[in-house]
């Protein structure tokens, strides 16, 4: 019997002034990220043991770390950089992010802008 393990966190707020226009990092904005994270063991599942789990609670404050600091111009590179730093920072072999921005300014009305990014370690 097999047994696939993910791990998503959905929705991670953070204020901050990501964007190509002068006015957004001036005023900034709220943006979500979701994660989705395959860990390279599911060992977690059998002992119970967080030692052998990813700390999805670590997880999500170096997302809020890495958004909420330097600013970058496009969405692409700021879901790129928290993928390239949970891989490295965590027991996993695949990360997902998207990045949200329903504050973007496009200029007409929409739901959301959403940037994804998937590496594979």
């Amino acid at each position: 019997m097999s047994r696939r393990l993910a791990i998503r966190i959905e929705g991670i707020e953070v204020f901050a002034h990501h964007g190509v226009l002068p006015e957004e990092r001036a005023q900034g904005q709220t943006f979500r990220v979701d994660v989705e994270l395959t860990p390279v063991s599911d060992r977690g599942c059998d002992t119970d043991d967080l030692a052998d789990a990813v700390d999805y609670g670590a997880v999500a404050k170096r997302v809020a770390g890495i958004v909420g600091g330097d600013p970058v111009d496009l969405l692409e590179h700021l879901a790129d950089l928290v993928a390239c730093d949970l891989l490295g920072a965590f027991p996993v072999e695949r990360v997902r992010i998207a990045v949200h921005k329903p504050q973007a300014p496009l200029g007409v009305p929409f739901g959301d802008v959403v940037v994804t990014v998937e590496r594979d370690a």
